[in-house]
């Protein structure tokens, strides 16, 4: 019969609140973000079906329940330390946990990211995809890069760059449909749609009073979107640094120049206030804004 244990990462939170009496000085100590230590602490009383703390301010002191479980886990952890390892003198790395939107990852930060690994090669890096239309939260991320306008109340946030959005087609679908020569001739074109880049607000300067598409090929995924377009599925709009390499091909042309370029259409870096005084991480918000801030596009 399969035992249920509790995460070994909630309950050194739990201990390390317990012995500080405080959120932030137990974050502090195991070098993680304060959202992501209460995370910690709301799984283990999700766990344990009982409040562990009671909060006063910044301060918490132990429920009655918390107090008797406390014995327990410090016995477990206690165990658990004391049992002789052997690298358990080998020092830790350091390690950074960056979040990036999938096509963001593909075709901007791996492709860089040898550089960054070149200036600190000690550093371990962690990286994970964000869903860009569901909830975006740090969690346990130390770094984020989101798409957007940049409003996230809380979190320190600075801007990358803003991404120019266009129609891209492939030659091969121009010439089926007998090429498009003004932006009025969309009507004759498939406009392939994505939540994640929305036809309307180039409609808009494009001077079109249409609405959006509602039928067609859906694609939520930015790169499968500009796949459909080099298979010649339809026309789509595409964000300027991760089309350019197809463009460069001829694998796809960009249409017209009616270019999208505002506030709303910006990568962000975001994250905890103290995050930067790890050393990692301050290394790792320059080297990303070095690199990207100074992009230019073809």
């Amino acid at each position: 019969m399969a035992i249920r244990l509790p995460p070994v990462h909630a309950l050194s939170a739990f201990e390390a609140a317990a012995r500080h009496g405080s959120f932030a000085i137990a974050a502090e100590e195991l070098c993680i973000t304060p959202s992501a230590f209460s995370h910690r602490i709301r799984l283990l009383e999700e766990f344990v079906g009982e409040r562990l703390f009671v909060r006063d301010g910044r301060s918490v002191s132990l429920t009655e329940f918390g107090r008797r479980y406390l014995d327990v886990v410090r016995d477990a952890l206690r165990s658990l330390a004391d049992f002789p390892l052997p690298y358990k003198h080998t020092q830790a790395q350091p390690r950074l946990k960056v979040t990036v939107p999938p096509t963001f990852a593909r075709y901007l930060f791996l492709p860089h990211l040898h550089e960054f690994m070149a200036l600190q090669p000690d550093v371990t890096i962690e990286t994970y995809l964000s869903v860009p239309l569901y909830d975006m939260s740090l969690s346990e991320t130390d770094v984020e890069v989101r798409f957007g306008a940049g409003k996230y109340p809380d979190l320190v946030t600075e801007k990358l760059f803003e991404e120019p959005v266009f129609p891209v087609a492939s030659p091969a679908y121009l010439k089926k449909i007998g090429g498009i020569d003004k932006p009025a001739d969309l009507k004759k074109a498939q406009l392939l749609r994505s939540a994640l880049e929305p036809w309307q607000s180039w409609f808009e300067a494009a001077g079109l009073d249409w609405p959006e598409p509602s039928t067609g090929l859906r694609f939520d995924d930015l790169g499968l979107l500009l796949e459909a377009v080099r298979h010649g599925y339809g026309i789509a709009l595409a964000r300027g640094h991760f089309a350019s390499e197809m463009i460069k091909k001829g694998e796809m042309v960009p249409l017209f120049d009616i270019k999208l370029a505002t506030p709303q259409h910006a990568y962000y870096l975001v994250y905890e206030r103290n995050a930067r005084d790890r050393p990692e991480v301050a290394a790792l918000l320059e080297w990303m804004k070095s690199r990207f801030k100074s992009q230019r596009l073809m």
